[in-house]
């Protein structure tokens, strides 16, 4: 028995290797949307919440998509479902440049759109697939161990981007708006784009030359499950609510800091270095995952969470209240807390729902839509304000939901928790 344990434990973590990739391939291209956001407001001339809608259009993918992506992986399997989900997404990749082509900003939220539901048939498929390629003790430490490597792409996405996005054309020093400024700055966002197709390519030939290893490794998904099951659990539901403020709070900030910090009464920085910053908010969330997989094996996932939530909104009062590098720093040091919640709360939520796994986790990736609905608040508060400071009320309003559920979760014993005292 030593031997096929061994080879089993094995094949389960390369499977986890390479699943992890994927992680860092949807972070990079999540978190490009925060530099583009301030790119189309200057190209496109827009205001804070028509730029904002290029978060609509990504994360009302998830509320559309996430359902059927479920039903997908049910029929399909793990391996087949993450390939069509690369191929997607590298289709949206490809229409980026027909619209800015015709110069026309919807074609931008259409491709945004496509890719996004790539992204989302991903995370239906993946996040799970990590959490049961191991022990169930060790799921909340494995998901935080992956979500750091999607922290990385997070990291290094805002950085790139603001890179290709936000200089020369319009940004360029002393430059005004013309035809000439705008078609460069145009070609800079297909260049992004493509370069980013292009990496989704590679994923999917490296995912495809795995896909027996993966399949070896995955838990069965033959059977067809209807992802409506998830309605029949209260947690599933409530973890659908958590991740809802949690992705609505997370994004509403990613997508203000470029021009919070680059506004006078902050920091007052150039607009592309403004736009790297943000690499340091999520550069926090990619440290806090290494540290919070580690804290996780021996804390309780529930009891950390409750720490972050609490740390998350005070710091968003702060910023709410007032300027200058405090909340330059309080804002940035605001996604070190964000780091575990999302795979805390996915498999806090998966321990205690009572609903198939595949249906659970669609409900919870349906959640993310709130990255499409609170930003949309936020910017609105802002354009009323005439500032951005008021807007940071909303995800402050986010993370005392948050402190609930993590509460509710202290209170309520996992399924296994539960099966095992009953053995005892």
């Amino acid at each position: 028995m030593t031997i096929p344990d061994a080879g089993k434990r094995q094949g389960a973590n390369l499977a986890f290797a390479y699943v992890t990739t994927l992680f860092f391939a949807w972070g990079f291209a999540t978190s490009l949307i925060d530099p583009l956001i301030a790119a189309v407001k200057r190209v496109f001339a827009l205001n804070n919440a028509e730029a904002f809608l290029t978060t609509f259009a990504w994360f009302i993918a998830y509320g559309l998509m996430s359902l059927p992506a479920a039903s997908v992986l049910s029929k399909l399997g793990y391996s087949r479902s993450i390939i069509g989900a690369l191929i997607v997404m590298v289709a949206g990749c490809l229409i980026v440049p027909a619209a800015t082509a015709a110069d026309w900003y919807p074609g931008v939220l259409i491709a945004l759109f496509v890719i996004a539901s790539g992204v989302t048939l991903l995370q239906v498929a993946a996040n799970p697939l990590v959490a049961e390629l191991g022990s169930p003790k060790g799921a909340s430490s494995r998901l935080n161990l992956s979500q750091a490597f999607n922290s990385l792409g997070t990291t290094v996405g805002p950085w790139l981007g603001s890179h290709v996005l936000l200089t020369g054309g319009v940004f360029a020093a002393g430059a005004v708006v013309t035809a000439a400024t705008r078609s460069q700055s145009l070609r800079s966002i297909d260049m992004a784009f493509l370069g980013m197709g292009a990496f989704f390519a590679l994923v999917a030939i490296f995912i495809f030359t795995a896909r027996k290893k993966i399949n070896a490794a995955s838990p069965a998904t033959t059977q067809a499950v209807s992802p409506l099951k998830a309605l029949s659990s209260p947690w599933a539901i409530f973890g659908a609510l958590a991740i809802f403020l949690y992705v609505g709070s997370e994004v509403a900030i990613g997508g203000m800091l470029t021009n919070f910090l680059e506004s006078p009464d902050v920091l007052n920085a150039p607009i592309e270095t403004a736009g790297k910053m943000v690499a340091l908010y999520w550069g926090g969330a990619m440290v806090g995952r290494f540290i919070g997989s580690a804290v996780m094996t021996k804390v309780r996932p529930a009891v950390v969470l409750v720490c972050c939530t609490v740390a998350a909104a005070i710091l968003c009062l702060i910023v709410s209240q007032i300027g200058g590098p405090t909340a330059a720093y309080a804002v940035l040091s605001i996604g070190l807390f964000n780091s575990i919640m999302f795979p805390t709360i996915f498999t806090l939520t998966l321990e205690r729902s009572t609903a198939p796994t595949s249906a659970t986790s669609g409900l919870l990736v349906f959640g993310i839509i709130g990255g499409a609905l609170l930003p949309q608040a936020a910017a609105h508060i802002a354009d009323a304000a005439g500032k951005l400071q008021p807007a940071f009320v909303v995800p402050m309003l986010g993370y005392v939901g948050l402190t609930l559920f993590a509460i509710g979760c202290i209170r309520t014993k996992a399924r296994t928790e539960v099966t095992s005292t009953a053995s005892h």
